[in-house]
């Protein structure tokens, strides 16, 4: 009957797929259940990974200081200006709320969700590739741990550190080992999943070992994607996370089905649509795989929009990354004192990346992204899946990497991070000009930095934010290729309210007697030849 259910609970996508091809009547309840009724005992539902997505939300700009007066209001009402443009496109590239819970909801992973109480299991591979040189197993265990006390429902009941030389084997361990294992998972009571802390398993690694120890089995990979999964609000999440199921629904399909033909002897067919079960799930996940990657082209789109009207209205963007929970949510609410931010003292606390608008020493206004934080061990079909969204980092103008100096694995999470940001391609000027910041020093006792090039904060306290500011203007200037110049204005003439407008005012020096003034500018070279252009001979 459990199976007869899971069965059933497919005919909603199985009609909507057979709808759509005309040369095939509707696919009913009644076929469906006729034609593979002699299987509902074997049949096992595919399993798909609950996912949490590294998400991305374009947020509103506001201008976060209040006090601006007289000609700076004017530069402010820059900011209100493409909070108006991105309002007017809104509707453009729209996709409905429904459609996308539609396809977030339309395979829910089963087994994942619920209470669990987890049996964690670490391979210690002692050496050879996958040897990890720069961590232990016993932090590579506490980040495990922490991945499960991340999930409100979940709770961890026992862990073990085992080691193997062969970690590509089905079983992982070797036949000692795995006896051992074996025998105190099953003499462990209450345990209804066990988290093999690898990035991934083999499907069929994964059903052998759920066979041997009779409870779920789940791996790093599909853990974090149940976190970011229960954590998805908004489209582009939601839409990723799905995105990053397919592959894995794919082999896990392609092994049930392949069981399931060694069992029977004969490959299975659909009513009379000529379809095998196995075409028919791969074709479902094809024309699903297509819908999701429409609808994140649409929003990217859109994402691509907002960044051309910032661009135009020559905001620079700084965009804040690091391994997860080093603080870049703190750091931001410090820099632009936006009460809004709400930083969680937990893996993966931020899944969207907003944006922040600041102001830097000079007045000028900068924005800051905040971004998803990075983990170690993520298959890279997890990274691709959003690496449209990761493009906000590539067309930034500067890049902040905060570290959590705190951390014993601190060295580790740096390295981690710098290999994802090779991944992305990231171009070399940002790169090279990127700002490491030592962050959590207030956890550290009387901390000195031991690496050149590096700042030391803490977000928390706001101890060093000022120095940090300062660093991020001279960065920012060189790399806009902004000037800072001495211009001779006429009061009379509209010369200091365009500037207000369009370029950064840091001083105004004024001539009461000629009717004069000079005043002190951060200007783009594109601003600074309009306003000769304009303002020529005065």
């Amino acid at each position: 009957m459990t199976t007869l259910r899971r069965i059933h609970s497919w005919f909603p996508l199985l009609q909507k797929a057979a709808a759509s091809a005309q040369c095939r009547p509707p696919l009913t309840c009644q076929h469906a259940a006729s034609a593979i009724t002699c299987h509902q005992h074997r049949l096992r539902a595919v399993s798909t990974l609950h996912t949490r997505a590294f998400t991305f939300s374009a947020r509103t700009l506001k201008n976060t200081d209040d006090d601006l007066k007289g000609g700076q209001q004017r530069f402010g009402s820059t900011m209100e200006e493409v909070e108006e443009e991105e309002e007017e496109d809104e509707d453009e590239d729209f996709i409905e709320d429904s459609e996308v819970e539609e396809l977030f909801q339309q395979q829910v992973p089963t087994g994942i969700e619920g209470h669990h109480r987890v049996f964690i299991v670490h391979p210690d591979v002692k050496w050879g590739s996958r040897k990890q040189y720069l961590t232990t197993a016993e932090l590579m265990m506490a980040e495990a741990v922490g991945l499960v006390n991340t999930l409100d429902n979940w709770r961890v009941v026992d862990q073990i550190i085992l080691s193997t030389k062969t970690p590509q084997k089905k079983r992982i361990f070797g036949k000692g080992n795995f006896e051992y294992l074996t025998a105190k998972i099953r003499q462990t009571s209450g345990i209804t999943a066990v988290f093999v802390n690898v990035e991934r398993l083999y499907p069929l690694s994964e059903r052998e070992l759920e066979e041997a120890w009779g409870v779920k089995v789940f791996d790093r990979y599909s853990v974090v994607l149940h976190i970011f999964r229960c954590n998805a609000r908004t489209k582009e999440a939601k839409l990723q996370i799905s995105l990053a199921e397919i592959p894995l629904l794919r082999s896990r399909v392609k092994n049930e089905i392949a069981n399931l033909d060694q069992q029977g002897g004969k490959s299975r067919y659909i009513g009379g649509s000529g379809e095998t079960l196995m075409e028919f799930q791969q074709r479902l996940l094809k024309e699903r795989e297509m819908k999701i990657r429409s609808a994140l082209e649409k929003l990217r789109k859109k994402r691509h929009l907002l960044r051309s009207q910032r661009k135009h209205k020559e905001f620079p963007t700084v965009s804040v990354l690091g391994y997860t929970n080093c603080g870049k949510t703190t750091l931001i609410k410090a820099l632009t004192g936006d009460s809004g931010l709400q930083p969680r003292n937990q893996l993966f606390a931020t899944l969207d990346v907003t944006v922040h608008a600041g102001q830097l020493p000079s007045h000028m206004t900068v924005l800051y992204v905040d971004t998803i934080g990075f983990l170690s061990q993520l298959p890279h079909q997890l990274i691709d899946s959003f690496s449209a969204t990761l493009e906000d980092i590539k067309h930034s103008d500067l890049l902040i990497h905060v570290r959590d100096i705190s951390h014993p694995e601190t060295v580790n999470q740096k390295v981690n991070v710098l290999n994802v940001l090779k991944n992305l391609q990231i171009p070399d000027r940002l790169m090279n000009s990127m700002i490491e910041v030592h962050n959590k020093i207030d956890l550290v006792d009387d901390y000195q930095p031991t690496e050149p090039n590096t700042m030391a904060i803490s977000a928390l306290e706001e101890r060093g934010l000022e120095e940090l500011k300062a660093v991020v203007e001279k960065d920012i200037v060189n790399s806009t290729g902004k000037q800072i110049l001495d211009l001779k204005i006429d009061l009379s003439t509209a010369q200091l309210s365009w500037l207000y407008k369009e370029a950064t005012v840091q001083d105004v020096q004024v001539n009461a007697d000629e009717g004069s003034a000079v005043v002190k500018v951060i200007i783009s070279m594109a601003a600074y030849g309009r306003y000769k252009k304009m303002f020529a001979g005065r």
